[in-house]
């Protein structure tokens, strides 16, 4: 497997991946508003409830490049969450739809979260979101959460009729594995490992997906 950085060269990059997990892009200096600090909480609740990583770009410290950095989180989790309201910094508009965008290129599923009055740039016009209002967010939030789940269950049904293409079985399995860290399903993975060839990087690889030492 290669990974492309942000530099577009093409170098083997180690990912520390983060099965059950979910990449928060918003506004994450400064004075938080009081609005968006509403939102980030009730997101973080609903994802503890449903024992769910919340991560951001300050999540660890590399003292590396910022940018890279954020590729990797992008690249070691299954979703993201990008939460906008108009009383955030203008400065930070910008950069939560460029992550948004990596993410949609790394086929990462997101969803936007957004207040009413906040206006979504043309290029994302067409993309689906949730509307906060305390009535009916849980509910919403919940039923987005619900199909990137059975997503999960569809990459294990694509694997077990994938048998005899042991690649293709593993990144379905890899997908599954990411959304759900079921004990299961890396078991599966680490059983086809053993029985199949692999040269030594790409079995590398595959084990660092499903956290095999």
């Amino acid at each position: 497997m290669i990974y492309y950085n942000t530099n577009n060269d093409p170098v083997t990059q180690w990912i520390n991946y983060n099965p059950r997990s979910c990449f928060l892009m918003t506004q994450l200096g400064g004075i938080r508003p009081l609005d968006l600090t509403e939102i980030i909480d009730r997101t973080k609740r609903i994802l503890d409830d449903r024992e769910i990583k919340l991560l951001d770009g300050n999540s660890e410290i590399t003292g590396k490049d910022f940018l890279i950095k954020i590729w990797k989180l992008v690249m070691s989790v299954p979703m993201g969450v990008a939460i906008v309201t108009k009383t955030i910094k203008s400065s930070a508009i910008p950069n939560i739809f460029y992550e948004i965008g990596m993410m949609n290129t790394l086929g990462k599923d997101t969803i936007v979260i957004k207040c009413k009055h906040f206006k979504i740039p043309s290029d994302f016009i067409r993309t689906e979101y949730i509307e906060f209002d305390n009535e009916t967010y849980d509910h919403k939030f919940n039923n987005y959460l619900d199909r990137v789940f059975d997503y999960s269950k569809y990459c294990v049904t694509m694997a077990n009729n994938l048998t005899a293409k042991p690649i293709l079985t593993l990144d379905y399995l890899r997908r599954a594995y990411l959304i759900t860290g079921d004990a299961d399903i890396k078991t599966k993975a680490e059983d086809i490992m053993s029985r199949e060839s692999f040269d030594e990087h790409t079995l590398l690889m595959l084990k660092s997906a499903f956290e095999i030492k």
